[in-house]
């Protein structure tokens, strides 16, 4: 039985819907999951960007899927008294790898700190950065927004990778997140509903928060991604740029 890991925010509702294949889910956050992915405690899983990039050597990614936005995310979000350009220290959550060098590529000159030590803003994520948008008056900042701004291209959060060796049925493992995520396209209330039951939040709210996520892994968000890994490079977060490379030989999209 493959071991899938999943995020254990909102976003991946969507995706396990209905997920009809055995597997055996394992929930934790992003930079959990990337720990165990790379340790190869788990056969497939999202994990940050960023993490793919830095151990690409060592990984395949599934080519149809991935956690991405086209603008505002919602569920990742700066909060700050201060305007941007006046931000010069960032409490930064130790939950998604990818988050945090997104904010030091959109504001390089601000220092980080851990969250809860005093700073000019924080930076919230996942389920945190939702509630916090219903509770806090504080100004928030989405980062998907700041990043179209910046690029015109869409922020790809997480791929969904797998360690070498690849384990075996992981096609078909992704035939069916690729069918779970088409059928809670199609029913998007049910979805909806559902998901405010497990999560709590109000199912008008999600249906909105849910149509703001892409999870095709298409050409857009492949630009995306090398140019978000190319602005990492340069603010000195990653090496090198990896090449693609997919569990099968072509890389075929939704």
């Amino acid at each position: 039985m493959i071991r899938l890991g999943r995020i254990s925010y909102v976003n991946m509702a969507p995706v396990f819907y209905r997920v009809e294949t055995d597997v055996e889910e394992v929930q934790g956050v992003p930079t959990e999951l990337n720990r165990m992915l790379i340790a190869g405690e788990l056969d497939a899983a999202p994990i940050s960007s960023i993490e793919y990039a830095r151990n690409a050597d060592r990984l395949r990614l599934m080519p149809r899927l991935c956690v991405a936005s086209e603008g505002a995310v919602d569920s990742i979000q700066l909060v700050s008294r201060k305007p941007l350009e006046q931000v010069r220290r960032v409490a930064v959550t130790p939950e998604s790898a990818t988050s945090v060098v997104l904010t030091k590529v959109l504001l390089p000159e601000a220092d980080h700190v851990p969250l809860g030590e005093e700073a000019d803003a924080k930076m919230l994520i996942g389920d945190a950065a939702l509630k916090s948008a219903f509770e806090d008056p504080t100004p928030h900042y989405d980062l998907g927004k700041l990043w179209l701004e910046r690029t015109g291209l869409p922020m790809v959060f997480a791929v969904w990778a797998c360690p070498e060796p690849t384990a075996p049925g992981l096609a078909e493992l992704e035939d069916a997140l690729v069918a779970s995520l088409r059928l809670a396209r199609a029913e998007p209330e049910k979805l909806a509903f559902e998901a405010s039951e497990r999560y709590g939040y109000p199912p008008g709210f999600l249906a909105r928060y849910f149509e703001k996520l892409r999870y095709r892994f298409g050409p857009r968000e492949r630009a995306g991604l090398y140019t978000f890994l190319e602005l990492a490079r340069d603010v000195g977060e990653l090496e090198t740029v990896p090449e693609l490379r997919f569990v099968t030989e072509t890389a075929p999209v939704i």
